[in-house]
């Protein structure tokens, strides 16, 4: 009879019925309304209400009812804690029964009942139980302390029960050992900072003997605690790896991975020239080659441990190319999982065994597995350098099935063959280009773009195979856009004539239609790009592009090391460190391999620390020598620079800043009004609006203000004086013909501490203009709309409006060329437009800028010879005092007047927003209109601009 009668439903009132047979005198009786309770408890009835019934039946020298009693105490034991102390004293007393099974019965339900107020009822019976005479009881024993310290830690500690588990890694017998060291590992596990498993040579010793003796999973437990002890040099190694070879024979798969684990840790100890390092190699082979003839979902676990080991040590199973060329009947993620280490282990000298695998599996009839192999080709052919030929034929043969997934594959594998062997293979360009219109993925897609964009000087119709993708433009995936905007833009740098259209018509698409910021941002940067620089744009876009690597899906090495150290884990097969998947900080402690014999690890001095270091602590008044741009940002700290800087062509830096993070500034903070309105315009300089200015120097991001600048708007100091500094009278800056009827003119002005745009807006076309907004590229002192551009009412035609727009410093900088030109974009309703203007440099002399006399004098010493620069101000016939009056009006000062043989001095300073300060030596003679200007600076660039200035107050 089976047991299946227990799980039959009863008749009505059930529980009562079994309460009457669990109280029944006849043994039998009992035994059989336990195993009824046992069933309806397995089938989710609760049948708690007979805790008391069952439990009285534990009295009982019956094995089997004494175990089924035992399992339904540990069920219930948690929901009825006040029923369960019932129990208590019958577990004492099992504990000291003569049957060792019984003793360890006991032991075992105890530490299953994870109940608290049992807890410490049972320690007495567990101390008993560790130091029990026989084994059986000893190694439940050992278990029961790891539950009783997930339970309560604390008690665990203060008990003594860890120095007792570790006394129990010397015991005679191996079980216990291998148990003891599994109780101490779970510990360790959930307490990392204990170091509970204190391995040495002589405790190391003694796992090693219980190893050959213990269990299968005992052997795993022990294999795992070894793998995580640091010999104390390569002979200790060797011997524990020579221990533990053995177990490389073993029929249980876990254990062989265990071993291989301990192995390949402690290899690395081990030097490449020792014999027994070769052996060892050998010897390793053989057990994962076993591993392959398992049932599939073992096999999967090996191929994804034997991956790791493959990218470790390929040396191990070079020769055994064979075990991994797939059946059949491999299910596909087996499959796959082969393709994966025959390509890592293909080498010249196995080569032509895997291509003609790989091109037979090409025909398969499994998608996923024929694109696998398509790719696995090409990736022979990246890896391979003598096999690229046949495989780049094989490819072709295989381009020629016109099978669609075939083909699509062929194609993004070429791209990469094209990228490592340059100058190679680009006569079958014409091949590729006949299935273009069989394309119909991504990745595909976006390939035969780059190879169309790429090398679009051979392809005679170019400009018509990329329009063709451009038509449906908006319907294609964010990856294909990309790779068609940066194709047409290496068109129009290859063939600028023919393909201007094209290039605009894509730009506007990438810029003013699409919500894609990725593609935005590449849109406006080329945009920029193109129209400031077109030389900078080639240095960019068609700069000579690195060969790709072999294996570009290697794990990274210090995580390949991690995952070492996890192999027959979880962790192996997911290909990630346990911190990636396990919740909470249990069991996640860092592991890596020891270090390699004989490497020392130089650690790199950070030279370019004390550096900065200086930096700090320069003088503030003065931003130190260098650049014009290092002075901008209060940076550089290099040596003067000799020779004039703007001279020096800097086309690549000016390119990597122009990509650096331009756009950040062209729709920075300042212009928050207006990010709604010119979400889509181009950037700056687009569409053709200026001729190209010379080369662009990089500048800092997010340069900081300089010294003692302070907030422009902040003159509580009592610095500012209400200044009537010079205002230019407009001029016209965008004339109507170039920006659709819309005229622009003004002028800058600086009042109180604040600088402003002044603007004429005008319209002269005969439809209605509205929806104004304004933005600067970045410029060499950071100028910026503080305010979006306001006009209150649609402008009609013939209407004029006046508009003062605040400026602040706080933009982002970037050297221009002349140093005080500003580009300008101003969008409407109609379009964009673009206009650059030269901006006079006093509006930027800041009210503060008067210098105390010692530091003057100590200033203008410290400003090297070759930093002064001497001008004549012609026609300017004005005394001293005039002079002196006129130049404070806009931030000019004089700190000294002398007069020397009949001429009058002015010695003067001022200083511009970023900080920099300019010192002045102006001499006058009476009789004499042509005054001499003497200028020093830090940033001799700055002379030519400040000496305008002063002819344009002093004339005006």
């Amino acid at each position: 009879m089976t047991d299946s009668k227990y799980f039959t439903t009863t008749k009505k009132g059930e529980i009562f019925e079994l309460k009457a047979e669990l109280n029944s005198d006849k043994k039998e009786k009992k035994k059989e309304a336990v195993k009824k309770v046992i069933a309806s408890m397995t089938v989710g009835k609760d049948v708690s209400a007979l805790f008391p019934d069952v439990v009285n039946c534990m009295q009982t020298d019956n094995l089997e009812l004494k175990k089924l009693v035992y399992l339904y105490l540990m069920n219930y034991a948690k929901s009825q804690p006040d029923m369960a102390i019932m129990a208590v004293n019958t577990f004492v007393k099992d504990c000291e029964d003569p049957n060792p099974l019984i003793r360890a019965l006991a032991v075992r339900t105890m530490g299953c009942i994870r109940v608290d107020k049992i807890t410490e009822y049972l320690c007495e019976p567990l101390r008993k139980c560790l130091k029990d005479e026989d084994p059986y009881v000893r190694k439940t024993a050992a278990v029961c302390v790891a539950k009783l310290h997930d339970i309560n830690a604390q008690l665990v500690e203060d008990q003594g029960f860890l120095d007792t588990l570790k006394d129990l890694i010397s015991d005679s017998n191996p079980m216990v050992v291998a148990n003891a060291v599994a109780a101490l590992s779970e510990i360790a596990e959930s307490h990392p900072s204990s170091n509970l498993l204190d391995l040495n040579p002589q405790s190391i010793n003694k796992l090693l003997t219980a190893l050959n003796e213990c269990t299968e999973w005992g052997q795993i437990f022990i294999l795992d605690c070894l793998a995580n002890y640091m010999p104390k040099d390569d002979r200790e190694a060797q011997s524990i790896c020579e221990r533990v070879t053995p177990r490389l024979s073993h029929a249980n798969s876990a254990v062989v991975l265990s071993a291989v684990k301990v192995l390949m840790k402690f290899m690395e100890m081990l030097s490449k020239d020792l014999d027994y390092y070769g052996t060892l190699l050998k010897k390793l082979a053989p057990p994962l080659v076993t591993l392959l003839s398992a049932e599939p979902e073992l096999q999967y676990v090996a191929l994804r441990n034997i991956n790791l080991i493959v990218q470790k040590r390929p040396e191990i199973l070079k020769h055994e190319m064979k075990v991994f060329f797939v059946k059949y009947n491999d299910p596909i993620y087996v499959k796959l999982e082969k393709l994966d280490i025959m390509i890592r282990l293909a080498s010249q000298a196995n080569i032509a065994q895997v291509l003609a695998e790989l091109k037979e599996y090409a025909t398969e009839v499994d998608v996923d597995f024929v694109r696998k192999a398509v790719r696995a080709i090409g990736r022979c052919a990246i890896k391979v350098e003598q096999s690229a030929e046949r495989c780049v034929s094989t490819l072709l043969d295989l381009i020629q099935t016109k099978v669609n997934y075939v083909v699509q594959e062929a194609i993004v594998v070429i791209k990469d063959i094209f990228r490592k062997y340059p100058n190679k293979y680009e006569s079958v360009i014409a091949t590729l280009c006949e299935n273009l219109d069989s394309l119909d993925e991504p990745e595909a897609r976006a390939a035969m773009i780059w190879i169309v964009g790429e090398y679009a000087e051979r392809i005679d119709n170019a400009d018509e195979l990329l329009e063709s993708f451009l038509e449906g433009f908006h319907d294609e995936s964010t990856q294909v856009q990309l790779q068609l905007l940066t194709a047409i833009v290496k068109l129009f740098l290859k063939k600028p004539t023919e393909t201007q259209e094209l290039v605009q018509q894509v730009l506007s698409l990438a810029t003013q239609d699409s919500d894609n910021p990725d593609l935005r941002d590449r849109g406006y940067i080329y945009w920029r790009l193109l129209s400031t620089d077109p030389v900078a744009a080639k240095e960019v876009v068609l700069a000579e592009k690195p060969l790709i690597s072999e294996e570009t899906d290697l794990i990274e090495p210090t995580l390949l090391d991690e995952l070492i150290c996890y192999i027959g884990t979880l962790a192996s097969v997911y290909h990630k460190p346990p911190s990636a998947f396990v919740e909470g900080s249990r069991g996640v402690v860092h592991k890596s391999l020891p270090p390699r014999t004989g490497s020392s690890e130089s650690a790199e001095s950070p030279e370019a620390a004390p550096s900065a270091g200086q930096a700090a602590e320069q003088p503030a008044v003065i931003p130190a020598q260098g650049d014009l741009l290092g002075d901008l940002l209060n940076l550089d700290l290099g040596p003067p620079v000799s020779g004039p800087p703007l001279a020096a062509s800097s086309v690549q830096m000016g390119a990597v800043d122009l990509l650096g993070g331009g756009l950040d500034s062209l729709m920075g903070d300042e212009s928050e009004g207006l990010r709604s309105d010119v979400g889509g315009s181009p950037a700056m300089g687009g569409g053709g609006g200026f001729a190209a200015p010379g080369p662009a120097v990089p500048a800092g991001m997010g340069a900081p203000l300089g010294s003692g600048l302070g907030d422009l708007f902040d003159l509580t100091g009592g610095v500012g004086t209400l200044s009537g500094s010079y205002v230019a009278p407009k001029s016209v800056w965008l004339p109507a013909m170039k920006a659709k009827g819309l005229e622009i003119s003004g002028t800058f002005s600086r009042q109180v501490g604040s600088i402003s745009m002044d603007l004429v807006l005008t319209n002269k076309a005969l439809q209605v203009m509205s929806d104004f907004a304004i933005q600067f590229n970045r410029n060499s002192f950071g100028l910026a709309p503080a305010a979006p551009l306001q006009v209150h009412a649609p402008l009609a035609p013939n209407q004029s409006v006046e508009i003062s727009l605040p400026l602040n410093t706080v933009g982002s900088v970037m050297k221009m060329d002349p140093l005080n030109n500003l580009q300008v974009a101003v969008k409407n309703n109609i379009d964009v437009f673009y206009f650059s203007t030269l901006y006079p440099l006093h509006i930027l002399f800041v009210e503060d800028g008067k210098m105390e006399r010692q530091m003057f004098l100590a200033t203008w010493k410290d400003i090297p010879n070759e930093n002064e620069a001497q001008f004549q101000l012609k026609d300017c016939s004005l005394s001293a005092d005039a002079v002196s009056s006129k130049l404070q009006g806009s931030n000019i000062f004089t700190i000294a007047k002398r007069n020397v043989e009949g001429q009058d001095m002015l010695y003067q300073s001022l200083k511009l927003t970023n900080g920099i300060w300019v010192l002045a030596e102006l001499r006058i003679q009476p009789s004499n209109p042509t005054l001499t200007l003497s200028l020093k600076c830090r940033a001799p660039e700055v002379s030519q601009h400040v000496f305008q200035a002063y002819d344009t107050i002093l004339k005006n």
